[in-house]
């Protein structure tokens, strides 16, 4: 029971990093990216190019795909979303979607479709109190309480992030106080392609890289995100929490390959129980 706690713990944090760019774009551009998997995909191969490709080790790959991909967003977002500025959630969730397609479908026209894997070490498992721990878990842990505290510290203590929340709380009124929209935009665009970068490099160590990563972690990413209430983006780090030892706890009456049916269930239930999310503020209605 520890090791299936535990194994869902770091599985909720692979998941986490994408549930939360994923609340963070709904929260300030009030649309449901639905390319958050393709993005993840493309941060991993691009961060594979500088590893495998030009031989840079994993970090400093890692830090040059965050780059690559932040830049591929901006670019995205310029070509595509900003033309449909103000056309509605749902054109831009239609858009976000021919936008997945054509990222996954042009990694697999450059890469092909076999898996790959980074050049990293390879280690023994560590055995703490019982528990069977890889180090692709160790470094799971430690990135992913690393990039959420440095997300935090940018939401709550600086401007940019005072600039954030005050355009996803009211954009208009964020706006005849002086703050630029197309700022935020761009910010929240950066830190979301980084968030998914980054999640694509952990997933990759920790299985391999393919073009469907993405597209297997896009139910649990928007469970992850319904479940904390999509319009809080750090809330999606507990729903993705919960998610991921739920999904291990039912390996012990469902066979592992069930454990999406188990996303798609906890998703469908909450939404008919409560829409905004287990931490998300009931609407008021009059």
């Amino acid at each position: 029971m520890a090791q299936l706690i535990f194994n869902g713990l770091v599985t909720g944090l692979l998941i986490a990093l994408p549930a939360l760019s994923l609340a963070l774009v709904f929260s300030v551009l009030r649309f449901a990216n639905y390319a958050i998997g393709s993005t993840l995909t493309a941060g991993a191969y691009l961060v594979y190019a500088f590893n495998f490709g030009l031989g840079w080790p994993l970090p400093l790959a890692a830090l040059a795909g965050m780059v690559a991909s932040a830049g591929l967003a901006l670019a995205i977002d310029r070509a595509v979303y900003e033309p449909l500025k103000g056309r509605g959630g749902v054109t831009l969730l239609v858009a976000s979607i021919g936008v997945g397609l054509v990222l996954e479908n042009t990694v697999r026209f450059i890469a092909g479709s076999s898996t790959r894997g980074f050049v990293v070490e390879v280690a023994r498992p560590i055995r703490v109190l019982g528990l069977r721990i890889n180090h692709e878990q160790i470094t799971t842990i430690a990135t992913v309480l690393l990039a959420l505290a440095v997300v935090w510290i940018v939401f709550r203590f600086t401007r940019l992030g005072r600039a954030m929340r005050a355009v996803a709380d009211n954009a208009d009124l964020a706006a005849v106080r002086g703050i630029s929209r197309q700022r935020v935009v761009t910010a929240v665009w950066v830190i979301s392609s980084a968030l998914a970068t980054l999640a694509g490099v952990l997933i990759g160590l920790d299985g391999n890289v393919d073009p469907q990563m993405g597209w297997n972690y896009v139910l649990p990413v928007f469970t992850a995100a319904i479940l904390g209430g999509i319009g809080n983006p750090m809330a999606a780090v507990a729903g993705a929490v919960l998610l991921g030892i739920t999904e291990e706890l039912a390996t012990l009456v469902l066979a592992p390959h069930y454990r999406t049916m188990v996303a798609f269930a906890v998703m469908a239930i909450l939404l008919l129980v409560r829409p905004t999310g287990l931490f998300g503020a009931q609407g008021a209605a009059r």
